[in-house]
């Protein structure tokens, strides 16, 4: 970040500039319309009835469901909202039950350590799964240290209930959509895949080319999980593809094809005529508007790509102008990434990654909790909830959490002070002071500070009603302690090693993109593309999600372990690798020579010696001999990228060993 001052201009550390981002995009105004009718109605149903542990349950599960009401489809929100929340129910039930059964308080800690080393593990699987193990350890902290009357099972059910109410609100309230009926999410997410394609065309040759595919990606990203849930809950409901669901799929793999040969295009790096960028455009305004797409650009074949391109913006054409589906299965004609393999999960779980962050969520929680036992008998939760969410690599690096955190607490606790001081005589101004804060709870993503400070103010505003009415200035201070606990142990050496991450995930993405790559060099002539165009895309969402790690480590504070490694040309240089496999496939398709089985067996054993010394396995040996001009003018940058990954990543430590190439 650049300051500006007279005559001078100062350059932040990113470090010390990442508190201070703010997330852009629009008012999510449909979210925040739930969250105003969320929270504090529940709330006042619970204190109209008399059930004071229902106004602060259900209350809870408005809140926890909110922090998963993220834009997308209604199916991608009932997944969002509805898995955490059930395995959240789960934490609050356990937690509850063994505190009525305890006969001392300690007994939380060893059971809290358990379900921290499990919840940080699990969190390594992806962003649901992360969700729901941070879920079911907060649950389980609240139930445990929020000493409210009724039994565990009602508990569980009155939590269940506030966030099935939002839930509710999110199927019921939603806005118009002019055309796609149930299928309106899935049609407006498949219009967006359209809208980034036509940005990347815009891009080819520029300096924002690969900005603009990363965009790309992230929005098939999108499609993928839109249309995957799509065919779950249609699985789960037993009955067959609609006509409207077919087409929905031709449509989406059409939209894969453009993307794959756009790809192709962005390694050319020849700028394109405006026109190109066009035909998508009107794809896109097609699926909002329900019209034909209309007249498309006129074909260009003076490259490869570009008749590839043209080819798929013509088998496009025909399928926008179908009215009934020419397939009976939308599995057959747009198939999906996989989700993740068992073994997959197993290295993701089991491996050095995930036992490193299990180990430092538990010591974490468990040491956290142990102190706020020693300070207090009965609120005790405020300090371990703190410490979970600090600890979630996730939401940003350590230093610009704590930071956030603390900050954001403390203006949480002046305002609802404040609010306490001037109306503190009776209960239903934490109705109010619920609602506001569940409103502006969508608007505060943007920021980690701001959210804090939304939820602060929503817990306290629970607790008040609960019988806790001096818990602001306690919060403050457990607030302090528990960042105090996350700092130390987030920089213990046997317990952080900020590389490990980042170079799970980046093996697991050169992996990805190893499948890919020895797909393309080896698939016999007249294969089908689709498998093809799958292992693409999950090669991309694997390097997207090591992309993101590395934004992460890249802004933490310095130290003097392992933070030498600039993850960053690593993952442009995979990127680069996948656009020239990319390439290489549409050359191939177009006549080209494919490359031999000698060239492409030593590019794919260069990925398997990078990937296995990433993650640790081992020692970067047995380096093929990358030399001659293979016969596909793609493969040549696919070892130029190559050889940079190894001198990039030579001698980096990861794990107990350093990764030496030979």
């Amino acid at each position: 970040m650049r300051l500006s001052g007279p005559g001078r201009h100062v350059v932040l550390p990113s470090w010390l500039a990442h508190p201070l981002r703010w997330q852009r995009g629009p008012v999510p105004w449909p979210a925040v319309l739930r969250g105003l009718l969320s929270a504090g109605p529940v709330m006042a149903v619970g204190l109209a009835l008399g059930w004071v542990e229902f106004a602060v349950l259900a209350g809870f599960g408005t809140l926890f469901a909110g922090f998963n009401d993220l834009p997308g489809t209604r199916r991608t929100g009932a997944a969002y909202i509805g898995l955490p929340v059930v395995v959240g129910a789960l934490g609050l039930l356990v937690g509850a039950a063994t505190a009525d059964a305890a006969t001392t308080k300690w007994w939380a800690l060893p059971l809290l350590f358990a379900v921290g080393l499990v919840s940080g593990a699990v969190s390594m699987v992806g962003p649901v799964c992360s969700r729901a193990g941070m879920q079911a350890l907060c649950l389980l902290v609240i139930g445990s240290g929020t000493p409210l009357p009724g039994a565990p099972w009602l508990k569980a059910l009155f939590f269940l209930a506030g966030a099935a109410w939002l839930l509710l609100l999110r199927l019921v309230l939603r806005p118009p959509r002019p055309v796609g009926g149930t299928l309106a999410g899935e049609w407006a997410t498949l219009a967006g895949i359209f809208d980034a394609l036509a940005g990347a065309l815009d891009a080819v040759g520029g300096p924002g080319a690969e900005a603009a595919r990363r965009r790309l990606t992230a929005a098939m990203d999108r499609g993928d999980e839109a249309l995957r849930l799509r065919r779950l809950f249609r699985r789960l409901a037993r009955r067959s593809t609609r006509r409207d669901e077919l087409l929905l799929a031709e449509r989406f793999a059409a939209a894969t094809a453009l993307s794959e040969a756009s790809t192709a295009l962005l390694w050319e790096a020849h700028p394109l005529p405006p026109r190109v960028g066009e035909g998508p455009r009107r794809l896109a305004a097609a699926l909002r508007t329900g019209e034909p797409p209309g007249a498309l650009p006129v074909p260009d074949a003076s490259t490869p790509a570009r008749a590839a391109f043209d080819r798929a913006l013509l088998h496009a054409a025909v399928v926008f102008a179908r009215t009934v589906p020419g397939t009976t299965s939308a599995e057959e004609v747009a198939p999906l990434p996989a989700l993740g393999t068992a073994p997959l999960v197993r290295r993701r779980v089991l491996g050095p990654a995930g036992r490193e962050y299990g180990l430092r969520v538990a010591v974490c929680v468990t040491a956290s909790a142990a102190v706020a036992l020693a300070l207090r008998a009965d609120y005790w939760y405020w300090l371990p909830l703190t410490a979970a969410f600090l600890v979630k690599p996730d939401i940003g690096p350590l230093f610009s959490r704590v930071v956030n955190r603390f900050v954001g607490t403390a203006l949480g606790v002046l305002v609802f002070a404040g609010l306490a001081a001037a109306l503190g005589g009776g209960l239903w101004w934490t109705v109010v002071c619920a609602s506001v804060a569940g409103a502006l709870l969508p608007f505060s993503f943007r920021h980690f500070g701001l959210q804090t400070s939304v939820v602060t103010l929503m817990v306290l505003a629970f607790v008040w009603v609960g019988g806790d009415t001096q818990a602001a200035a306690d919060r403050l201070l457990d607030t302090a302690i528990a960042c105090a606990i996350v700092v130390v142990v987030g920089h213990l050496p046997p317990l952080t090693n900020p590389t490990a991450r980042v170079a799970h995930l980046m093996a697991e993405a050169l992996r990805r993109t190893r499948e890919y790559l020895a797909h393309v060099v080896t698939a016999p002539a007249g294969e089908r593309p689709e498998e093809r165009m799958v292992l693409r895309r999950a090669a991309y969402s694997s390097l997207a999600e090591a992309r993101s790690a590395a934004e992460t480590i890249a802004a933490e504070l310095p130290s003097g372990r392992g933070r030498h490694t600039d993850w960053f040309p690593v993952a442009a240089a995979s990127e680069r690798i996948v656009d020239a496999a990319t390439a290489c496939a549409i050359r191939i398709e177009q006549g080209a020579e494919r490359p031999s089985r000698e060239e492409g067996g030593d590019v794919v054993r260069a990925l398997d010696v990078l990937a296995d010394s990433l993650d640790g396995r081992t020692p970067a040996t047995g380096w093929p001999e990358l030399s001659g001009t293979p016969a596909c003018a793609s493969l040549a940058d696919v070892v130029t990228e190559l050889q940079r990954i190894r001198v990039i990543t030579g001698g980096l430590t990861v794990g107990s060993r350093p990764a030496r190439t030979t």
